[in-house]
């Protein structure tokens, strides 16, 4: 082919959209042959949780004390290193 060939092609996509028949993808047919002798069993919408104990619970205020506790942590440590904006 001419490379002026390939400048005069044009692709529409509205021509490819319009085709009576579109073949299904690798994965599709794959799933398909594989169903035809083994058909997949039904599966519930959510898993069943695997404990069956009481969930953890966190109260709000552990996580405010949590990093509160980190900050002042870290403030005492850089004031006790000397670090400072001298």
């Amino acid at each position: 082919m001419s490379e002026r060939d390939d400048e005069e092609r044009e692709f529409d996509l509205r021509w490819a959209d319009g085709a009576e028949h579109k073949e299904p993808s690798a994965r599709a047919r794959m799933l398909a042959a594989r169903w035809k002798e083994n058909p997949p069993g039904p599966v519930p919408f959510r898993a069943e949780p695997e404990h069956r104990g009481r969930p953890a619970v966190r109260r709000p205020w552990v996580s405010t004390v949590l990093v509160l506790g980190c900050v002042l942590a870290v403030i005492l440590l850089l004031g006790y290193a000397g670090v400072g904006p001298y």
